[in-house]
């Protein structure tokens, strides 16, 4: 069984506009309107979920939600034919917002709630929850930022105790909660690098840079390191290779880029799950992740343009 987990999911709230106006004086109003508009689930873990689902594959997912949006986030969940394993809380559960405009969808504006505050009882429930979760579990995934009041060495305790449990870790987040975690030795650590290029306060200005950083965290006990090198290819650092995955997909394709960083994940899990090589499972991922990008939906439901698009997809050894 795999499990989900993302500690401060989201409403997300997406608008496509032909130009973004900007008011830079004083008493001046501006109105920009959407040609269209989307709303669904949101965070890491929630995104993958749905990805894997829409693949036919099982999840459980689990975090935090509450008041109206929270009950946006597990309707939309249950719709996609995922499973909810959620503790209610007292607040309300975020709603993060992209602008995207005609011809710069490559380049979204994301603005992002910090979340709702989390009490000590609410994390006491999730944990317990977890620990029965964990009986089952098979791939634990950990995925996202983390909401007012939780200790940002939680994701270090989550995978701990799925490691303990006999399950494989995929982590997704940054910052401090990530270099915590990494005393967890999680099988795949993916860095958040959105908010700032860096692993462990080291700058990732270059490949050279990327493959240090990588090998630090794989000599930290991960098995698999993956940085993002540009919009259309990551680097994979194992400890017997290090690979470029790159594809020749224009970025004038890209309609949606939110999601399919956590589609390139659900990817490559989709993969290890039937027991394909690691070689493979990066290339299917970044071209699900691709394949979501290229979709105004946020997600890719489609195998066989997934597929398609592995032809553009190149694995070399650097």
């Amino acid at each position: 069984m795999i499990v989900t987990m993302t500690l401060n999911p989201a409403v997300d709230k997406m608008y496509w506009v032909e130009a973004l106006k900007v008011c830079d004086v004083t008493q001046e109003e501006f109105l920009t309107r959407a040609t269209r508009s989307t709303t669904s689930a949101g965070g890491k873990g929630v995104n993958t979920s749905v990805f894997l689902s829409r693949l036919g594959m099982e999840s459980v997912a689990m975090g935090f939600v509450g008041g109206y949006t929270g009950h946006v986030v597990v309707r939309d969940l249950r719709d996609e034919g995922v499973t909810t394993n959620f503790v209610w809380t007292h607040g309300e559960t975020r709603v993060n917002v992209t602008l995207l405009q005609q011809g710069r969808e490559h380049s979204p504006n994301l603005i992002n709630e910090s979340g709702q505050t989390i009490l000590p009882e609410e994390m006491d429930r999730l944990m317990r929850r977890y620990r029965r979760m964990l009986n089952r579990a098979t791939w634990v995934v950990l995925g996202g930022s983390l909401p007012p009041g939780v200790d940002p060495g939680i994701y270090g305790e989550l995978a701990q105790m799925a490691k303990d449990a006999g399950a494989k870790v995929i982590l997704s987040t940054g910052g401090e909660a990530l270099t915590r975690a990494l005393k967890a030795c999680p099988y795949i650590v993916k860095p958040d690098t959105r908010e700032h290029m860096t692993l462990e306060g080291k700058e990732l200005t270059s490949v050279d840079a990327i493959v240090e950083a990588g090998k630090h965290v794989i000599a930290c006990g991960a098995e698999i390191v993956i940085i993002s090198h540009d919009v259309t290819g990551d680097i994979a650092i194992t400890r017997d290779d290090v690979w470029e995955i790159k594809s020749s997909t224009p970025t004038s394709k890209f309609r949606n880029l939110v999601g399919a960083d956590d589609a390139f994940l659900g990817g490559i899990l989709y993969k290890l799950v039937q027991g394909e090589p690691v070689s493979e499972a990066l290339k299917f991922g970044l071209a699900a992740g691709l394949a979501s990008a290229e979709s105004e939906e946020k997600i890719c439901r489609s195998l066989a343009v997934i597929e398609e698009e592995m032809r553009d997809v190149t694995l070399v050894k650097l």
